[in-house]
């Protein structure tokens, strides 16, 4: 069964397995789909659960990341013509002041992953920025992340210019000096501590 392979291909970083099943796959007619869900979504599934079990680690989940994409490149094009339903829009990016994005990177693939149209805005965001591109995708959800706790203020910016401009978009945050605590202060919908939790935490919340 070939969508197992694709699944099994994810999980050893397999990415010229991954592109080669998955063109397979789509040769052969099968539900573009099923090769997502059952394949490549399932497998970052298993990759959260296995990071959360402590089991991977960042390295491994980029890794896993990154073969996922190489499949979903391929499958990206027939989702266009209607068989693909996305899940919601996401606007991710790295606060005004700071260029870390392993970890911003890292969630916007396994978003992309679970389903999610996901526009990337990079590093050194200001809030304006973020208003304007979460305005003109209608995104559910603005992903908010930051590496120096001296760009922490970028994201309470950020949170209270959506809220200024009457939007119904989602805020959350995270990265690593980044809390619950201080997501509740600046009142952003949601925060999490690695990409998995980020993932299950748009699900809940988008739409």
């Amino acid at each position: 069964m070939t969508k197992q392979e694709i699944f099994n291909a994810v999980l050893a970083f397999d990415e010229a397995t991954v592109t080669a099943k998955t063109q397979e796959q789509i040769d052969a007619g099968t539900d573009i789909q099923t090769i997502l869900n059952d394949g490549l979504i399932g497998a970052m599934d298993e990759v959260g659960e296995r990071f959360s079990a402590g089991e991977l680690f960042v390295p491994e989940m980029l890794m896993a990341a990154q073969a996922m994409k190489a499949g979903l490149k391929l499958l990206k094009p027939h989702l266009g013509e209607g068989g693909g339903q996305s899940k919601g829009t996401v606007v991710i990016g790295t606060v005004k002041g700071d260029l870390h994005d392993i970890g911003k990177n890292l969630v916007a693939m396994m978003m992309e992953g679970a389903g999610f149209d996901v526009l990337d805005l990079g590093v050194d965001v200001d809030s304006e920025t973020f208003v304007r591109k979460a305005a003109e995708k209608n995104a559910d959800v603005i992903a908010l992340s930051a590496l120096l706790t001296t760009t922490m203020p970028a994201m309470e910016l950020t949170v209270k210019a959506v809220k200024e401009a009457g939007m119904t978009v989602k805020t959350i945050i995270g990265g690593a000096p980044v809390t619950q605590a201080f997501a509740d202060r600046i009142g952003a919908d949601g925060y999490s501590p690695d990409a998995p939790g980020a993932v299950k935490l748009v699900k809940a919340i988008a739409g």
